[in-house]
């Protein structure tokens, strides 16, 4: 029987956490994403909380790949900077994480293949030499390593392997009843050797189950999730990282409604398919990155001007250029607000949570129908691709509203006929609106261009003409700001010095980092913005706070531009631009930095 290799003995106390974090890393293409799936979906079946991290390389073999879960009974919204098990494939694995690992870590490796001796590692770390390859031979196959760490990490942390058995059956029961069955007997040799020849009695990890029931899921299964809610019946889109999970979940569940989802030849083709379905009456989508976003963009001036409702989701990434494709960045704003030839009328939200991702889109397809125009719905890497868990209620189908805004059908016709008893699609309403009618709707029929046109749709040069109908256009804006409940979420002290404002997925590493900054005596209120336009007006808040500080994942400080524009007040900006995601240490560090000075905060 082997005994666990430490680098130094005599571990002492271990580092001990309400929350434990887990890891497998390895190379692009060895099942790094699948396998942390599995064990996250695991998880939440057994009651817990899961806040997944992944970090992918930018093809499709090789190039370092992890994937990370931190778990917990109670609600986690970051990540941090600890791994207390980490299953390494690779001697890379754990170079890539050697500064996470602590006193009381648990490394599964492969001894036959990988030579941990060699490092330099924190006192107390505990090595796991298990022959992944051969036991997963032993059971069918050996791709089928990754399960059997899965099994010994089961044995490290006290968690009974039975709850591994309904998430392995999730991921390979389409394969086939053997393919199951040797995947769960794969997982219990990693855990009876551990067992068997691993001398030890404890490792010093119990997670703890409860009876709670979790939803799991991303942010974009939660766009697409709410995309069918909302009553999408048209997707088209381009693969493009990382939007293009948001296409994979809808493929084969939006059929189910009648609806069709189209795999376009690019974003050109994307964005006028979805324009074409709009145009016949359906609630239609499609959703990008930056480079496609530049793409549509001429488009997005077309559905604009003929006032077609669309939503266009834009899943941002690491830019300019092709950029780094699979890291974190909110760098298009600049874009989004502004973008176009042209004034381009538009509505942008942007969802601060996975679980927002679920209601905002089901409110950008009403704002789209409600006002006639483009809606762009963003999000970013960071929250496309975690996944974290929700109690079911959360997603309550039964409380989705419908609002198709000004559809006229026949009979509703007369208010909106020119006296030629023709409809008149562009009509200058007041309040910027027009009416709409379906294809097929009688009375209703007319066209419309993307050159300048009259109420009739009917092109023109006419100045007197191109004013009202530019007015219309823009009127429609003004209304939706009147109208619209243009809110923000609200943390903290209300009549705290200090005041945070951050859009997009930074909300939790905030709320968690804000209780670390309350440890330090520090009091902030902390505002997340979902609607960058129109804004909720912000100058109040601004004025009444001592110090301000935005904080964004970009390097000029984009939306602290839009604040400052709006307030006339001088902001301070905390910006990160590696292409990591904020996590809550680091922000409390750096904010307690602009506030004191130089002062490290550790959870």
């Amino acid at each position: 029987m082997q005994k666990p290799f430490r680098r130094w003995e005599g571990i002492g106390s271990r580092y001990m956490a309400d929350d434990l974090n887990w890891a497998i890393g390895g190379e692009a293409g060895d099942g790094i994403n699948s396998t942390g799936k599995i064990f996250a979906q695991a998880l939440s079946r057994a009651g817990r909380h899961v806040f997944t991290s992944k970090d992918f390389a930018s093809r499709i073999r090789g190039g370092y790949t992890a994937y990370k879960v931190r778990n917990a009974v109670e609600n986690v919204e970051s990540v941090v900077d600890r791994l207390d098990v980490l299953i390494a494939l690779t001697q890379r694995t754990v170079e890539e994480n050697m500064d996470e690992l602590h006193e009381g870590s648990v490394i599964i490796y492969d001894g036959e293949r990988t030579m941990m001796e060699d490092f330099e590692a924190p006192e107390g770390m505990i090595g796991l030499s298990v022959p992944l390859k051969r036991l997963a031979e032993d059971a069918g196959g050996a791709i089928m390593q990754n399960i059997v760490a899965l099994g010994a990490a089961c044995e490290v942390t006290n968690f009974p392997i039975e709850n591994l058995d309904e998430a392995l059956e999730k991921r390979f029961g389409d394969k086939g009843e053997s393919i199951v069955r040797n995947n769960k007997e794969a997982a219990r040799l990693g855990e009876e050797y551990v067992v068997e020849e691993i001398d030890h009695e404890d490792f010093g990890y119990d997670i703890e189950t409860t009876d709670a029931d979790y939803v799991l899921l991303n942010g974009d299964e939660a766009i697409g999730m709410g995309a069918i809610a909302a009553g999408c019946r048209f997707y088209s889109g381009y693969p493009i990282t990382p939007a293009t999970d948001v296409m994979e979940y809808l493929t084969g569940r939006l059929e189910r409604y009648g609806g069709h989802v189209v795999q376009a030849e690019d974003e050109l083709a994307a964005i006028n398919m979805a324009l074409g379905a709009a145009r016949a009456g359906a609630r239609a989508m499609t959703a990008t990155s930056g480079p496609g976003i530049d793409l549509m963009t001429e488009t997005f001036g077309l559905v604009a001007t003929t006032e077609t409702p669309l939503v266009i989701c834009d899943v941002m990434r690491s830019g300019p250029s092709t950029g780094m494709p699979t890291k974190q960045e909110q760098g298009d704003l600049d874009a989004l607000l502004y973008g176009g030839h042209g004034e381009v009328p538009r509505l942008v939200v942007a969802p601060t949570t996975v679980a927002e991702c679920f209601h905002k889109t089901i409110e950008a397809f009403n704002l789209a129908e409600r006002y006639q125009m483009p809606v762009y719905l963003v999000s970013d890497l960071a929250m496309a691709v975690t996944e974290q868990t929700y109690p079911p209620e959360e997603f309550d189908m039964d409380a989705v509203e419908i609002d198709r805004g000004n559809l006229v059908g026949e009979g509703e016709l007369d208010p909106w006929l020119n006296d030629s008893e023709q409809f008149q699609p562009h009509f200058p309403a007041a309040d910027g609106i027009s009416p709409r009618t379906l294809p097929g709707t009688a009375g209703g029929a007319h066209m419309t261009t993307g050159l300048e046109h009259d109420a009739l749709g009917r092109r023109t040069e006419d100045s007197e003409v191109r004013v009202e109908q530019v007015d219309k256009r823009t009127q429609k804006v003004r209304t939706a700001e009147e109208e619209g409940e243009w809110d923000y979420r609200e943390f903290g002290d209300p009549d705290a010095d200090t005041l945070v404002l951050s859009w997009g997925s930074n909300e939790g590493a905030m709320r968690e980092g804000m209780a670390l900054l309350d440890e330090e005596s520090i009091d902030v209120r902390f505002i997340s913005v979902p609607y960058l336009f129109p804004r909720p007006d912000l100058t109040e808040a601004v004025e009444s706070a001592e110090e301000v500080i935005v904080v964004e994942c970009n390097a000029t400080g984009q939306f602290a531009d839009v604040i400052e524009y709006d307030t006339l007040e001088r902001v301070k900006r905390v910006n990160k631009y590696t292409g990591v995601r904020f996590k809550a240490d680091e922000l409390a560090t750096r904010i307690s930095e602009e506030l004191e000075g130089p002062q490290e905060i550790t959870p």
